[in-house]
């Protein structure tokens, strides 16, 4: 009986201390650039298991966020495609000057669903394509690498009559993906769960390195969640899962 009673009131304990550290768990609105989707779900997930708080992840192109935060769009933190617009958000008042890092270091790929499709530059040289995907270079910094890419191969006024762009790399990826244009330029990240098909890793001295730069935002400045996020980010097992999907890592960011 005295047994079954402790049993009763450690369970009852452990219930009121779950709830407790419910009560004390928080939120943050994370702009995520498309190319970092499942590896921010991952350590989403991992932060939300560890912390008990919420990030709340929304994806789309670096660019569009931009603006977006600029017009007081309620994010805590962004975590972008580039080095550029987090630097720029610190410049105009409405990020964090010291918190900005670079989270990861993305990968250009070449990509087509077709195994005997893609074969190096050659593929691009021989233009036996009808559309090739990239995604809008204004607004998404994978675009930009893929149009500095087609500029270095002397192949961007040949080649531009052929291009689709999407609003994101995720659109671009999408477009691939669908068989609406028969290769594109999509992130190494987006590939880590799909073998199939053929690529192209494109050199990196065809484009500038993509420094992804993780802020927070002015408006997110005291909230527990947002700078515990931040911290986790640079985390061991964060790092760990950003390596994993394809990305480089700066040593520099490490916590």
């Amino acid at each position: 009986m005295k047994l079954s009673r402790r049993l009763f009131v450690a369970t009852i304990s452990l219930a009121s201390l779950l709830t407790s550290a419910q009560a004390f768990a928080g939120s943050v609105n994370v702009a995520v650039a498309a190319n970092f989707t499942e590896p921010a779900k991952e350590i989403a997930a991992a932060f939300k298991a560890k912390t008990g708080h919420d990030a709340v992840l929304s994806f789309g192109a670096s660019g569009q966020f931009f603006t977006q935060i600029k017009q007081n769009a309620p994010f805590g933190i962004m975590l972008s495609a580039d080095e550029e617009r987090p630097k720029k958000l610190v410049d105009e008042g409405f990020g964090v000057a010291s918190s900005r890092f670079t989270y990861a270091i993305g990968k250009l790929v070449l990509w087509s669903k077709d195994p005997n499709t893609v074969k190096g530059e050659d593929t691009l040289k021989a233009a036996t394509f009808n559309k090739l995907s990239i995604a809008n270079p204004t607004a998404a910094p994978y675009g930009a690498a893929a149009v500095e890419t087609l500029k270095a191969l002397n192949l961007y006024a040949t080649l531009e009559p052929k291009l689709v762009k999407g609003n994101s790399i995720g659109q671009a990826f999408q477009f691939v993906d669908t068989g609406n244009a028969e290769l594109g330029f999509v992130a190494l990240s987006q590939l880590m769960l799909n073998a199939g098909g053929s690529r192209w890793m494109v050199p990196q001295n065809l484009y500038t390195e993509i420094k992804q730069d993780a802020v927070l935002l002015k408006s997110a400045e005291h909230n527990e969640a947002a700078t515990a996020f931040l911290t986790f980010l640079k985390s061991p097992e964060s790092r760990a899962v950003i390596e994993k999907f394809g990305y480089a890592l700066d040593p520099k960011s490490a916590s």
